[in-house]
């Protein structure tokens, strides 16, 4: 954020929450470069889960080190705070959070066609489920499928979702908005156990 003398007092407040939050050891939480031109002022930050990998440190090195198999990434996604102190007609208040998630499916979920309304579903039921007020919320849910040809029509064919949404929250106390969107892309990742009553998404992709 550079000089904070000039940031208004409502956009430090919703930075101090964000910092107050709580997240899954799970998910690896990091600030990352924000949108410039989508608000006078934004915060953004960049998560991902990655699938245990080997077990404490290793001694090897050179070409037996390249062998030892990466972290699998499970899910990732990118949560985005932004304030205008003159408010927006279009947001229906001065804050604004637009998020991104995506993560690998089993290839036989590809076609289940409820699978937009599950994710959907759990952006609300996870809201609801930390107490974070907000309004006007809207998405979108995309199955992306990647199939490969030439010298890589050996690997496997990959079935992702994405979620992209945003939503106005109530206020700067956006504490309980980030808690909230952590724990989903946890869920996306396939990470249990789900808090009572959230509907789960369908099983993911593990090799």
């Amino acid at each position: 954020m550079g000089d904070l003398s000039q940031v208004p007092p409502d956009f430090l407040t919703a930075l101090g929450a964000l910092r107050r939050a709580t997240c899954r050891a799970e998910l690896k939480l990091e600030e990352i470069p924000a949108p410039t031109r989508l608000a006078p002022y934004a915060v953004s930050l960049g998560a991902e889960v990655l699938a245990p990998g080997p077990a404490g440190p290793t001694s090897l090195h050179g070409p037996a080190a390249l062998q030892i198999p990466e972290q699998l990434e499970l899910a990732t996604g990118r949560f985005i705070l932004l304030h205008d102190p003159a408010g927006s007609p279009v947001w229906n208040g001065t804050f604004r959070i637009v998020t991104y998630i995506r993560a690998e499916l089993e290839p036989d979920m590809g076609n289940d066609q409820l699978l937009g309304s599950v994710a959907w579903t759990w952006l609300v039921e996870a809201l609801e489920e930390h107490g974070a007020p907000y309004s006007l919320a809207g998405g979108t849910a995309t199955r992306v499928l990647s199939e490969s040809y030439g010298t890589l029509e050996g690997r496997d064919d990959s079935i992702d979702i994405e979620l992209r949404a945003s939503w106005t929250p109530a206020g700067a106390d956006v504490q309980s908005h980030l808690e909230a969107w952590s724990d989903m892309v946890c869920t996306f990742a396939g990470l249990p156990p789900l808090p009572d009553g959230v509907t789960p998404l369908p099983g993911r992709r593990r090799s």
